[in-house]
């Protein structure tokens, strides 16, 4: 009997360790997500004077959900017209739907408990009426994908996206630019994000076909540059908006934009940086996917800036 000799017994352990910090990683982020969801809104609005949020940690998680369905449907819309052919990663559309769907009808029962109004009653108020359609939105969008016709689902998450943009930023003056400027800013979001990951899940199933695997990575990239530019002026115009310039610093608002325009600075830098190496020839995937888990942070942060309070009330203006 052959012994199997002292590398194949040093790569399993090699391979091993990295199974179990891989492991380790996603444990120790999905706790992080977690915590931020849970805690973000308070740690944000420490020390502003403002008001207290009902039930923040709990809407906030929600709308994380809501928001990664988003990013996870569209984004592999999108990949699979970038891969245009051969190998393409297992669908995630279906399962994305339907937890956009729990998350939005999870909403109203929260919406329910804190208005002390039963269902019925909360489908009557403007905020019911609109997470309604988007709860719809999601299941005609997971029917779609259901029936094998991923690409029907565009309509519904339209929907869904508009809805979302009138809940979520409701304004008395001039309501449908600021809603008109949510609509474009989250589906750049969306499409940048979730696109990402379906490009880095392809990029690994092709991983025996480097050329072809950089090729998907080129085209994505050259899609990205775009989105970036819709999110930076669409985000400066709604923050110029809805931000009084005297409370920048003393608002939890102005605490959490400053913290999301930072993380997208430094997504940016990172997709810069695997652009750079990606036609230099050489292996873009690290910075591909740092960029990936910093915009999982963007993700996060966005959902407690719907949350917070609204920061004119405190502004001196």
């Amino acid at each position: 009997m052959i012994s199997p000799g002292p590398y194949t017994d040093d790569t399993s352990s090699s391979a091993g360790r990295r199974t179990a910090l891989t492991a380790g990683l996603i444990a120790g982020g999905a706790l992080f997500a977690v915590l931020v969801a849970l805690l973000g809104v308070g740690i944000a609005g420490r020390g502003t004077g403002e008001l207290r949020i009902p039930d923040a940690g709990a809407t906030t998680a929600l709308r994380v959900a809501v928001f990664a369905a988003l990013a996870l449907h569209l984004g592999e819309l999108a990949g699979r017209r970038l891969l245009r052919t051969g190998s393409a990663p297992r669908s995630w559309t279906l399962t994305a739907a339907l937890a956009g769907a729990l998350a939005s009808a999870g909403q109203i029962v929260l919406l329910a408990d804190i208005s002390g109004l039963d269902i019925t009653t909360v489908y009557g108020t403007v905020q019911g009426r609109l997470l309604l359609v988007m709860a719809n939105g999601f299941l005609l969008a997971a029917g779609c994908a259901a029936l094998g016709r991923p690409f029907w689902a565009l309509a519904p998450l339209a929907v869904v996206i508009g809805a979302e943009a009138l809940r979520a930023h409701p304004e008395h003056h001039t309501p449908l630019l600021g809603a008109g400027l949510t609509v474009v800013h989250l589906t750049a979001a969306s499409l940048w994000t979730g696109g990402l990951l379906y490009v880095l899940r392809t990029m690994w199933l092709r991983r025996g076909e480097p050329a072809e695997a950089r090729a998907v990575l080129a085209r994505y990239a050259r899609l990205a540059g775009w989105l970036v530019a819709a999110l930076a002026a669409t985000g400066t115009v709604s923050t110029l908006r809805r931000l009084p310039t005297d409370v920048v610093f003393h608002t939890a608002y102005g605490r959490v934009l400053i913290t999301k325009l930072a993380l997208v600075a430094v997504a940016c830098g990172l997709a810069v940086a695997a652009r750079r190496r990606l036609y230099g020839g050489r292996d873009a995937g690290r910075p591909a996917r740092a960029e990936l888990t910093v915009l999982a942070l963007v993700v996060l942060v966005s959902a407690v800036l719907t949350v917070v309070p609204d920061p004119h009330w405190v502004s001196t203006q």
